[in-house]
C-alpha cells in the first residue's frame, strides 16, 4: 500500500531535510524502488548466476553488510565496468508515467470543452417551447358595422403550443338605394394568441353565425379545417394555418332554403378517409326542413336533399349528433321539441338505395321503442317546451346524457335509455348551463344564470348527480344574458367565471337591490369551490361581453380567457369591437378578494394566495360535451322565430313571423 500511494505521489524516499527525520512511507518506497532498479539493471547486463555475474565477478557485497558510515552508491553510478552507460528503467518509467498523466489530463478538458460546446448549441440552436409571457393583451379591430352574431373560435393555427383566436365580425353593408336588401359583408380574423397581432384575414360574402375548427382527418393532426357556416348559403372549409379556402358548397344546392344552424360533422360515410357534414337547411316559401350531406374533403354533395315535415312550437332545436355506447348513429333535432333520425335513414334516401354501410346499421333498441307510429323515421326525444339542448359526458359510460333546458327548469335524460335522471323547477332560465366540476363526486355540475327581479340575476350551481341546488347568489346585472365559463384544475376540480356589476359593501349587506341604476361597469368574477364564500374580481370593462371562451396552455398549465366586447354609442348602437386576452393564473395573483359571508374561521388573503399559486389548469374532459358540440342556432337568429303548426295534415309545419 505504502508503494503504490508513493508512485502515485512521485515523491522520493529521502530524509527531511526540515526535520532531520525519515519518512516511514516515503523511506520504505525508495528502497524498495532502488532495489528493484539494480536488479533490473543486472539482468540487462547478463543477469547474476549461482552468485556471480556474466563477467565472472563476485557480486557486489551487500549494502547491510557495509562498515557504518559507509554511504550508498548513486544509481548513476552504478554501471558494470567494460559496459556504456545507458538509460535506466527507473527513469523510462517515471517519463511514461508523466506522459500518460499528460495524455489523461488533455482527453478530460477536451471532453469539457466539447460538452460545454454542445450545451450551448442546445441551448441557443434548439428552440424552448413558447412562453405565454403576455399575460394580457387587448386588441381594438375597429367599428363593427353590425351584425347580431358573435363567433368566437379557439384553435392552434401556427403549432406553437398556444391556441390563437378566431373571430368574424361585419365590416360594411352595401347600399339599399331601390328598396333591394341589405347585404352584410364580413370578415374571418386570426389573432395570435401570443401577443394578439394578426396571423391572417379572410373576406366572407356574407356574415357568419358559426365558426369550428377541428380535424377532418380521423387520428391525424397534421391540418386543421376550420368550417364557416352563413347565415344564408355560405358553407366553406379554410386553412387554418394559411387563411385560405380549401371549398365552399355550392349554393345552388341552396336554392329552396338558406342555412339554419352551423354545420354538423359526422363520421366517414363515402370512405375516402375524411369526415363528412350534414346542414340543416329551412325553406323560404315553404316551412320544409332539409338535410343535405356534404362531403368533408371536397364540399360537394353526398346524395340528394332528403326533406322532412315536423310538426312543433318554440326554438330550432340542433342539429346535432348523438352516437350509443353501441355505436349507432342518431340525428337530433327539433322545433321547441326534440326528435331523432338515424343517420342511415337519411343516408338511405340520399343515395337513393335500400343498402348503407356496416358502421350505420347499427341500430340502438331502446331509443327504437320511441320511434313514432305515423311517422316510421322519427323517434320521440322529448316535447315538453325545449329551449335548449346539449351533450353532456356521462361519468363511468360511453355515451353522453342529454341536458334540456325547458320553461319550465333543466331535465337530465339518461342517454342510454332517454329516462329522467333527474328535474329541476327552475323559472327564468334562458342561458346555457355551463358544466364543470364542483362537488367531490367527479360528475359533471352546471353553473346557471337565471333572472331574478330587474336589475338582478341569480347565480346557481347544481349537482349533477342530484339535480340539488348546492352554491346560489344574486348578483346586480342589467344585461339579460352574459356569457359563463369554466376550466378545470388539475385536482379535477372547475373555476367558474361569470361576468357582473360591482359588488359593492351596500350590494352584499342588501337583499333587495332591484331598481338599481347600471353602474356601466362589468366585472368579471372567479368562484372555485374550494372557497365558495369567496369571488375573486379578475378585470373589469365598461363595454358588452358578446363571447368568451377558455383555452389551456399545455406547457405551462396555465388557461386564458378570451373575450369579445362591443362598445355601445349614447344612441345605443354598436361601436368598436374590442377582442382580448387575460391569463387565469395571473389573474389569480393579481385579483381581488370579495367575500359573500362571514366564515369560521375567518378566510385570509394569503392563505387564499398560497392555495391558488398551486393551482395548474388541464384540457378538459367534457370538452365534446361543451357548446363547440352543442351546436345552437345563434341567440338573434333562428331561435328568435317562433313556430306554430297551423292547420293541415298532420306532419305539416307552418311558421308564424
Amino acid at each position: 500500500m505504502a508503494t503504490v500511494l508513493s508512485r502515485a505521489l512521485k515523491l522520493p524516499g529521502k530524509k527531511s531535510p526540515d526535520l532531520g527525520e525519515y519518512d516511514p512511507l516515503t523511506q520504505a518506497d525508495s528502497d524498495e524502488s532502488e532495489d528493484d532498479l539494480v536488479l533490473n539493471l543486472q539482468q540487462k547486463n547478463g543477469g547474476v548466476k549461482n552468485g556471480k555475474s556474466a563477467l565472472g565477478d563476485p557480486p557486489e557485497p551487500d549494502s547491510d553488510a557495509d562498515v557504518a558510515g559507509a554511504s550508498k552508491p548513486h544509481l548513476s553510478e552504478v554501471t558494470p565496468e567494460g559496459f556504456p552507460s545507458e538509460p535506466l528503467g527507473g527513469l523510462e518509467q517515471k517519463a511514461t508515467s508523466s506522459l500518460v498523466s499528460y495524455v489523461r489530463t488533455s482527453v478530460f478538458l477536451l471532453t469539457l470543452v466539447i460538452s460545454m460546446v454542445l450545451v450551448l448549441l442546445c441551448a441557443f440552436l434548439i428552440p424552448c417551447p413558447p412562453r405565454d409571457l403576455h399575460s394580457t393583451w387587448s386588441r381594438r379591430l375597429g367599428s363593427q358595422g353590425g351584425g347580431d352574431l358573435s363567433p368566437l373560435e379557439l384553435a392552434d393555427v401556427n403549432r406553437d403550443g398556444l391556441r390563437d383566436v378566431l373571430l368574424t365580425f361585419v365590416t360594411t353593408r352595401n347600399g339599399t338605394e331601390g328598396g333591394g336588401g341589405s347585404q352584410p359583408t364580413a370578415d374571418l380574423v386570426c389573432l395570435s394568441g401570443m401577443n394578439g397581432s394578426t396571423l391572417w384575414s379572410s373576406p366572407l360574402p356574407e356574415e357568419a353565425q358559426d365558426v369550428t375548427c377541428l380535424d377532418l382527418i380521423p387520428g391525424s393532426v397534421a391540418k386543421t379545417i376550420c368550417l364557416v357556416t352563413g347565415t344564408r348559403k355560405m358553407l366553406s372549409a379554410f386553412n387554418a394555418t394559411s387563411g385560405k379556402i380549401l371549398w365552399t358548397l355550392n349554393p345552388n344546392y341552396l336554392s329552396n332554403g338558406t342555412l339554419a344552424a352551423p354545420v354538423v360533422v359526422l363520421p366517414d360515410l363515402d370512405e375516402d378517409g375524411v369526415r363528412d357534414l350534414v346542414v340543416l337547411a329551412i325553406g323560404e316559401l315553404q316551412p320544409d326542413l332539409c338535410f343535405l350531406l356534404v362531403s368533408g374533403r371536397t364540399g360537394s354533395p353526398v346524395g340528394r336533399p332528403v326533406k322532412y315535415n315536423i310538426v312543433g312550437v318554440g326554438n330550432l332545436i340542433g342539429p346535432q349528433v348523438y352516437i350509443t355506447a353501441s355505436g349507432a348513429v342518431y340525428i337530433l333535432f327539433g322545433f321547441g321539441n326534440i326528435q331523432a333520425v338515424a343517420l342511415r335513414d337519411i343516408f338511405v334516401q340520399a343515395q337513393n338505395r335500400d343498402s348503407s354501410p356496416p358502421s350505420l346499421q347499427i341500430e340502438e333498441p331502446e331509443w327504437e321503442k320511441h320511434r313514432s307510429v305515423n311517422l316510421s323515421e322519427l323517434i320521440d326525444v322529448y316535447s315538453d317546451g325545449v329551449e335548449l339542448l346539449q351533450l353532456v359526458k356521462a361519468p363511468d359510460s360511453n355515451s353522453s346524457s342529454l341536458l334540456i333546458t325547458t320553461r319550465q327548469g333543466l331535465v337530465l335524460l339518461r342517454g342510454q335509455d332517454l329516462t329522467p335522471h333527474w328535474k329541476l323547477n327552475l323559472q327564468g332560465l334562458r342561458s346555457q348551463p355551463t358544466p364543470g366540476y364542483f362537488t367531490d363526486d367527479q360528475t359533471l355540475d352546471f353553473l346557471l344564470q337565471t333572472q331574478d327581479g330587474v336589475g338582478m340575476k341569480k347565480m346557481t350551481v347544481v349537482d349533477g348527480s342530484s339535480g340539488s341546488i348546492v352554491w346560489s347568489y344574486r348578483v346586480p346585472c342589467h344585461v339579460k344574458e352574459t356569457p359563463t365559463t369554466s376550466a378545470i384544475t388539475s385536482d379535477q376540480k372547475s373555476v367558474f367565471l361569470f361576468w357582473a356589476e360591482a359588488l359593492t359593501a351596500a350590494s352584499l349587506s342588501s337583499d333587495d337591490s332591484s331598481g338599481a341604476e347600471p353602474s356601466g361597469l362589468y366585472h368579471l368574477y372567479l368562484l372555485h369551490p374550494a372557497f365558495p364564500s369567496v369571488l375573486l374580481d379578475l378585470s373589469n370593462t365598461t363595454g358588452i361581453v358578446t363571447a368568451a371562451e377558455v383555452g389551456v396552455n399545455d406547457i405551462w398549465k396555465d388557461a386564458f380567457y378570451v373575450t369579445r366586447t362591443t362598445g355601445m354609442s349614447p344612441e345605443g348602437h354598436t361601436t368598436s369591437l374590442v377582442v382580448s386576452k387575460l391569463s387565469l393564473r395571473w389573474g389569480l395573483m393579481e385579483g381581488q378578494m370579495v367575500q359573500l359571508k362571514e366564515t369560521t374561521p375567518k378566510i385570509g388573503r394569503g392563505e387564499l394566495r398560497r392555495f391558488l399559486s398551486r393551482i395548474k389548469f388541464v384540457d378538459s374532459p367534457y370538452q365534446a360535451g361543451r357548446m363547440a358540440q352543442c351546436m345552437l342556432a345563434k341567440p338573434g337568429y333562428l331561435n328568435s322565430i317562433p313556430w306554430s303548426p297551423l292547420e293541415g295534415e298532420n306532419g305539416s309545419l307552418s311558421t308564424v313571423l
